[in-house]
């Protein structure tokens, strides 16, 4: 491994324990103080919507500033809420509000990084890099997920917010140590400084100069939305089918395994096909296998082929953001992957109605079909897009 990537690797590992166990808990002791469904489910709407309207923002702020130094602010405003919520989990009974208030800002900060994150690499690190650090990336994201996981799992039994607050405010220090110790070689923007409002007006023309070039990546997304849909629908069906909920815990890890398997071959996949050809094939394959848990939906058969849909859909998101690291131009790509979240966290938000919908109606088995279809359709799309040349990206588009 490249020594200059092990400081920034370490800042990704800290900080996805340290947020992953947190958003866990939070909501977790939410719910512990009775009668606090509604609540939650009104936090979670509260900071989906704040991410969606936020999004531009942030995007433009990215392309404005140093993207070290939002990466290690991200990290100085986590390690400062975990110490509001130390300080308030001393009291006989924390503050509801105080809680959801810490889930807001360990949401919206957790969308910042991981944008900021896609736009220091590419500026980071050379072209012949990319697959490498891709690949060592893909592993410690997934290594941290199963790791708060299956932290969270004991912890939440023995541990109170205090813990947790004590945990996340280390993990994070650590995070920001490691940020501040990465090599940063900032490349050169524009020549020009305009101001804050007139980039983010800018960023419509950047989509507006070529529009099938980025419905090709948006169609590539909705990988995500996909995953996220199949994490509320697979519960409810398990919970229909009266299926134990170690069935569910199955799946989540078979997920995780299988996109930590891409981690160790993503390297040697990006150098030997096309990066366009791999997003389509990832995604017509993510929704054959959909299609298959439909036709067969029992939990065995979902968990075994939920290891293969972890994979495509990790070697999907890499291969596009890979693409987008060799494409785009550095001046915009904060910009360019705001328009994709906006664009993906609104799918999310219809594929959420369509359960709701489907749930009303107690056809819930449904559900699997119909993600089947809308991920084998747009497979088809981005191929008729690759058929037009729509998947180039020209030098002069930004």
């Amino acid at each position: 491994m490249n020594k200059k990537f092990l400081p920034h690797l370490s800042g990704l590992f800290w900080d996805g324990i340290s947020s992953g166990l947190v958003m866990m808990a939070l909501p977790w002791f939410l719910l512990q103080q009775g009668d606090m469904g509604l609540f939650v489910a009104l936090t979670t709407l509260a900071c989906t919507l704040s991410s969606f309207f936020l999004t531009p923002i942030f995007a433009t702020f990215i392309d404005r500033y140093s993207r070290k130094a939002i990466l290690m602010l991200v990290q100085g405003i986590q390690v400062t809420t975990a110490l509001i919520l130390l300080l308030f989990s001393q009291e006989p009974a924390i503050s509801v509000w105080v809680l959801a208030f810490a889930q807001l800002v360990f949401w919206l900060t957790n969308d910042l990084a991981w944008c900021t994150n896609n736009a220091f690499t590419q500026e980071n690190y050379q072209q012949h890099e990319y697959a490498s650090y891709s690949s060592y990336q893909e592993i410690v994201f997934q290594a941290t997920s199963l790791g708060a996981g299956s932290l969270g799992i004991v912890f939440l039994e023995l541990w109170g917010m205090a813990q947790f607050a004590t945990f996340a405010a280390v993990a994070s220090t650590l995070s920001l140590l490691s940020f501040s110790l990465t090599t940063y070689h900032r490349r050169p923007r524009q020549e020009s400084s305009p101001s804050f409002s007139s980039q983010l007006i800018e960023s419509k023309k950047v989509f507006s100069k070529q529009p099938r070039f980025y419905a090709f990546l948006a169609l590539s997304c909705l990988g995500y939305p996909a995953l996220t849909y199949l994490s509320k629908l697979i519960p409810i069906h398990f919970s229909e089918q009266v299926i134990s909920a170690s069935w569910f815990a199955s799946w989540s890890l078979s997920y995780g395994l299988g996109a930590l398997m891409c981690g160790f071959f993503v390297k040697v996949l990006l150098s030997k096909f096309a990066t366009e050809k791999a997003m389509m094939a990832c995604l017509f394959s993510v929704g054959l296998l959909v299609l298959a848990m439909a036709l067969s939906p029992s939990p065995q058969m979902i968990v075994g082929l939920t290891l293969l849909v972890g994979f495509f859909s990790s070697y999907n998101r890499i291969a596009r953001t890979y693409k987008m690291n060799l494409e785009v131009d550095n001046n915009y790509r904060g910009r360019i992957d705001g328009g994709l979240k906006l664009f993906s966290t609104f799918s999310q938000s219809i594929s959420y109605v369509m359960i709701a919908i489907l749930s009303y109606y107690d056809a819930i088995s449904l559900g699997f079909m119909i993600l089947s279809m809308v991920l084998i359709i747009a497979s088809l799309a981005m191929h008729r897009i690759y058929l037009r040349h729509g998947h180039l990206q020209l030098s002069n588009a930004c």
